[in-house]
């Protein structure tokens, strides 16, 4: 046999062993679905998926039901006479419900008793504590106007040792509605009256108005704490509540006075600032707190967290110097 033949005879069974058929992988896929994995996929499907994916992501996180005043916990000392004190000022943006509630707050981790009253119909104060508004049902408009009880709105514990009667946007609608109700400017006084006893401080944040539902925090506090800010207008408006405070004293509340000026916005930087409180001092002596509020970041972002400057930045400036207003506040009485 010669070479070719050999190579004729090798030749023919390449070609046999090449014609058998090659078992296929289990796990490969078959060529019609590796083909219908590279097809073009359908757009509707791919919007659904993207919609769920979406609403997946921004839905809102389960919220537990809020508290009512019976879950409030056990008070462990004894409540001397109670102090209801307004935080008023017509001027808007100067720091009414920044210190409502960090104040609150500070009293509060200091072993007092204290009820946060929120009428201001923005509901800066309920919002500013992580108040869930969509959970509400009832606020202090239906105190000031359907006669609900004021223990039925209360949420307590919102803090430690401070509970919160909320506002909503029905608020907003009170002072229209007020004006054709009897004895309207003794809605709120006749509520928290009865509260008396059961806090050591009521602290009521007030809208920036002179409208009736200031008047009612006129008529219903007992003394009035006024922030002022550390800046060009600082007293403009100042006597004009100075007017208002006069008249209600005179006509509805023979008790009423003012307990404290508190100067927020200090920035010790600042020449501006150092003479609006050389100014407030001049005007009004010994009311003034000795303890300033600055200007710093972290007050400002406290209540976008839902949390009183206490707990979100404990020992910060502005943290330190409500607790320094709080040591003050109890030593006045």
């Amino acid at each position: 046999m010669g070479f070719f033949d050999g190579l004729k005879r090798d030749t023919k069974q390449t070609q046999t062993v090449a014609a058998e058929p090659v078992p296929q992988n289990q796990n490969q896929p078959a060529p019609l679905a590796e083909e219908a994995a590279f097809r073009e996929p359908d757009p509707e499907a791919i919007e659904v998926q993207v919609r769920d994916v979406e609403a997946s992501y921004y839905a809102a996180p389960p919220t537990a039901p809020l508290k009512s005043y019976k879950d409030k916990a056990p008070v462990r000392h004894a409540i001397g006479q109670t102090k209801i004190i307004a935080i008023i000022n017509q001027k808007g943006g100067v720091g009414k419900s920044t210190t409502a509630i960090n104040l609150g707050a500070a009293l509060g981790e200091m072993g007092k008793q204290v009820l946060l009253v929120d009428l201001d119909p923005q509901g800066n104060c309920s919002s500013g504590l992580g108040v869930e508004k969509s959970l509400i049902q009832r606020c202090i408009y239906d105190v000031l106007l359907n006669d609900v009880p004021i223990e039925d709105v209360i949420i307590p514990d919102i803090a430690e040792g401070l509970d919160i009667a909320p506002a909503t946007i029905n608020l907003a609608g009170a002072e229209v509605e007020l004006v054709a109700e009897m004895a309207r400017e003794n809605r709120l006084k006749d509520a928290v009256g009865g509260m008396r006893g059961r806090y050591d401080f009521i602290l009521i944040d007030c809208p920036p108005s002179l409208g009736l539902l200031t008047v009612n925090a006129l008529v219903a506090a007992d003394k009035l704490l006024i922030p002022i800010q550390c800046e060009f207008y600082a007293l403009e408006g100042v006597t004009k509540l100075l007017d208002s405070m006069k008249r209600v004293k005179t006509r509805l509340n023979p008790t009423l006075d003012i307990y404290g000026i508190l100067l927020t916005m200090f920035d010790s930087r600042t020449t501006l600032s150092k003479q609006v409180v050389d100014e407030v001092r001049e005007y009004f002596g010994r009311l003034v707190f000795s303890t300033p509020i600055p200007r710093t970041v972290k007050l400002s972002e406290a209540p976008s967290f839902g949390q009183p400057i206490t707990q979100y930045d404990p020992k910060g400036r502005g943290s330190l110097s409500y607790i320094e207003l709080a040591k003050e506040v109890i030593a006045r009485g």
